[in-house]
């Protein structure tokens, strides 16, 4: 991955060659960011940067042995964590067991999401962690001398997902690291990183993509129509992974729609023999589908509560879903859209503690009947 073949982010771009340039890489960066504003994308150019044998002002050269050992993620001092499911077959799991199908993953799809991730691994209901097996891979690797390059780069995917005792492996490391080792955390949300990891990390602050940017790098990759491009950038917020959804008319996307008009339907109206068979629907699809579900639902409530300000300009919507909003978006207002946001909040963190599903469902529906009544 080439600075180049980043959409947008040119300040970000900007600022981590300068600091290779001006020999300040601090040794351990946090990239935080949703996926689809790149994060990876840009961590992984920044190592490929770094170690560029021929670099340029602006990028890596492309063309020396180290750029393509980069290019197939194949460089003996690039290492990778990320979160992993238990193979049925096995007792335990860490990254390298499964690096041919991370390194595929990154080449399909760099800017791919935890979802995407675990759908390539056919996790079912399974949740991928970072487990403590890991931290003792860590530590064997980055004790090791540098075969090639002048740094070894770790680069830790989702590091909200590392159990207590890998963290606290990891964060020894970043106190006290091996010389001429550097760690990129790329992470979507920091509440789920201990503290002591935050404090001890250089903030890099990923922000949305621009639409603009959006907008050309969807024409660049995509064989869209100008139309097209500018609808599916100004519905996906600068999130490029949900334009990559928009644009493949994905399943998910929408079963999501369809799941959210039922529920706010039969929350409404509260029949509890057909809100029971919903809810007996919507506990089968697994736990990681449940939570993209209800972030999905919390976007749709914020847009209804939009369209019920008079702001269609800042709507972000499909025709589906802006046709659906014209009659329900008299049920959200000021008054009950925060309820409605604490409530699927909630939820979320209920499916994330392992929760019932059918009964965390079953009571989000009941208390959305109250809260949707709500004057």
């Amino acid at each position: 991955m080439n600075f180049s073949k980043i959409i947008g982010q040119n300040n970000i771009k900007n600022h981590l060659i300068q600091t290779v340039k001006q020999g300040r890489i601090s040794h351990a960066q946090l990239f935080l960011g949703n996926e689809g504003y790149g994060s990876l994308p840009l961590a992984l150019a920044y190592a490929k940067y770094i170690m560029c044998l021929n670099k340029t002002d602006t990028d890596s050269c492309g063309e020396c042995s180290s750029c393509r050992k980069i290019a197939k993620y194949q460089h003996p001092d690039l290492h990778f964590v990320f979160p992993v499911i238990t193979p049925k077959n096995k007792d335990k799991a860490v990254s390298d067991t499964y690096i041919t199908e991370w390194r595929q993953f990154l080449l399909s799809t760099p800017y791919g999401t935890y979802n995407n991730w675990l759908n390539g691994l056919d996790a079912g209901n399974s949740q991928a962690i970072i487990r403590v097996d890991e931290g003792k891979e860590i530590l064997r690797k980055l004790n090791m001398k540098s075969f090639e390059s002048d740094y070894k780069i770790m680069i830790l995917w989702f590091p909200e997902k590392m159990n207590a005792e890998t963290a606290n492996k990891l964060l020894k490391l970043i106190e006290e690291p091996p010389e001429k080792t550097l760690f990129f955390l790329v992470a979507q949300n920091s509440q789920y990183i201990i503290s002591t990891i935050l404090s001890r990390t250089q903030l890099v602050k990923i922000t949305r993509i621009t639409e603009d940017d959006l907008f050309i790098g969807l024409q660049e990759k995509h064989q869209l129509t100008e139309d097209k491009a500018r609808q599916i950038s100004r519905l996906s917020e600068g999130d490029y992974a949900i334009a990559e959804e928009y644009i493949e008319s994905s399943i998910d996307m929408q079963q999501n729609f369809e799941q959210f008009v039922q529920m706010m339907r039969l929350s409404y109206s509260g029949k509890m023999i057909d809100l029971i068979k919903w809810v007996d629907e919507i506990s089968k699809i697994g736990r990681e589908k449940q939570k993209a579900f209800l972030t999905y639902s919390l976007r749709m409530i914020r847009e209804n509560l939009i369209i019920n300000q008079k702001q269609k300009a800042m709507v972000r919507m499909s025709d589906n879903e802006e046709g659906f909003a014209e009659k329900f978006a008299r049920f959200i207002h000021p008054v009950n859209a925060p309820h409605l946001n604490s409530e699927i909040d909630k939820a979320i963190l209920h499916i994330t503690r392992n929760a019932n599903a059918k009964v965390v469902f079953l009571d989000l529906c009941i208390r959305l009947n109250r809260i949707l009544k709500m004057q």
